[in-house]
């Protein structure tokens, strides 16, 4: 098995973010791990008890390939069979657009982790808003690469919306980001100011009150 881990400037920018957020030592589920650059990089730099689940049968192989642990499956599914408090940390990474039921799965994922970190296409960068305002179309970004007949992301959100999301259903932010980057870059900056129109993601880790 293969024990080479990309250095984090070779992460997705915003899993670069994700990373640094992660206590060392922590237990971490990561679902939609994809290949695993992000619980490779925590295992070894990191020495946390790492777990992903992802529904791609050959992204699963390449992370057992890496010597992670790794289920294959509907994470949906798969995070209730998990007891309470079962890990420190649980990450859901550019995926909340696609879920049917986002609060039930917010919900769940706070019952089995202690916080939560959520990284989200922001809909209501200064793009998304043009290309609405002067074409009249559904966007299509870096971010949003798909047209409207074949995107998998059922739903979009800003980085306000989620916020009030949050308010609505007692969850307390701990910690929060906004970020420049596009899709797979390993390089972006963060937004301190216009962040719901300027920035392209949204990083939150959020807990119960």
């Amino acid at each position: 098995m293969s024990s080479v881990v990309d250095p984090p400037e070779q992460m997705r920018f915003d899993l670069q973010v994700i990373a640094s957020w992660v206590e060392p030592g922590s237990r971490v589920l990561d679902l939609g791990c994809a290949n695993g650059d992000l619980l490779a990089y925590l295992k070894q730099e990191k020495q946390v008890q790492g777990t992903g689940i992802d529904f791609s049968e050959a992204k699963v192989a390449r992370c057992i390939e890496r010597g992670l642990t790794v289920l294959q499956g509907d994470f949906r599914q798969e995070v209730s069979d998990y007891p309470v408090n079962r890990f420190d940390t649980v990450i859901l990474s550019q995926t909340l657009q696609q879920i049917r039921d986002p609060k039930e799965l917010l919900v769940d994922l706070l019952r089995i982790g202690k916080r939560v970190i959520v990284s989200f296409p922001n809909f209501a960068h200064w793009s998304c808003r043009l290309q609405i305002l002067w074409f009249g179309t559904a966007p299509v970004t870096d971010q949003l690469p798909y047209e409207w007949y074949n995107t998998p992301n059922i739903r979009v959100i800003s980085i306000r919306d989620f916020k009030r999301f949050l308010h609505t259903i007692g969850v307390r932010i701990v910690k929060e980001v906004a970020i420049n980057t596009h899709h797979h870059d390993f390089k972006g900056n963060s937004v301190r100011y216009f962040k719901n129109i300027r920035a392209t993601y949204g990083i939150m880790m959020v807990e119960q009150v």
